[in-house]
């Protein structure tokens, strides 16, 4: 059985980000064969096509953060609607300069919790569009918008409720299984 190693980005820069909660729950449940590695963005400076020549160190970074990963995986909340700013900006650095997009054909999952009911979704659907153009492969069933509850959720990645258990096991279940089919037919070099 192959290991997958997955990258995974938490868009909140908040240490006690819902989001980061969540994050641990999901690897705590994730299948055996998947590896992760947390690709942080919080020292990045903001993108700037000037530096396209000369990348400043936390960019060159990310983006060998996310070559040495198989798949990618983000966990993201929603502001304002959309997605935070900090998390486009690593996806701006990670997809330039033009023709170095780290994304290309890469498995990408996209799950995020917030404390509102509608759980992220117009967050996801942002960050759905931007991972579109820059032709990440991703899954796009089941959809994952996580009403976040204290209750349900333990500091170290425990789920309390069963049924959320079962379908946070389910959606990384299907994840792995995305990635596999992903990374048969177009393997990573």
């Amino acid at each position: 059985m192959a290991t997958y190693k997955v990258g995974y980005f938490v868009g909140s820069l908040s240490k006690d980000s819902i989001n980061r909660t969540l994050s641990k729950a999901l690897i705590r449940l994730a299948p055996d064969d998947l590896e992760f590695a947390e690709i942080p963005i919080g020292d990045l400076p903001l993108y700037n096509r000037d530096l396209d020549e000369d990348y400043p160190p936390s960019a060159l970074a990310l983006k060998d953060a996310i070559a040495a990963s198989d798949a990618v995986l983000f966990v993201t909340p929603e502001y304002n609607r959309s997605i935070p700013g900090a998390l486009k900006n690593a996806i701006d650095w990670a997809s330039r300069p033009w023709g170095q997009n780290s994304f290309d054909h890469i498995p990408a999952g996209v799950i995020g919790a917030s404390i509102g009911t509608i759980g992220t979704a117009l967050a996801q659907q942002s960050l759905r569009a931007v991972l579109s153009f820059c032709n990440a492969r991703q899954m796009t069933s089941p959809e994952a918008y996580i009403h976040f509850d204290p209750d349900v959720f333990g500091e170290n990645g425990e789920v309390k409720v069963d049924s959320t258990r079962d379908f946070l096991a389910n959606y990384m279940l299907e994840f792995r299984e995305h990635v596999e089919r992903v990374l048969t037919v177009l393997p990573r070099a």
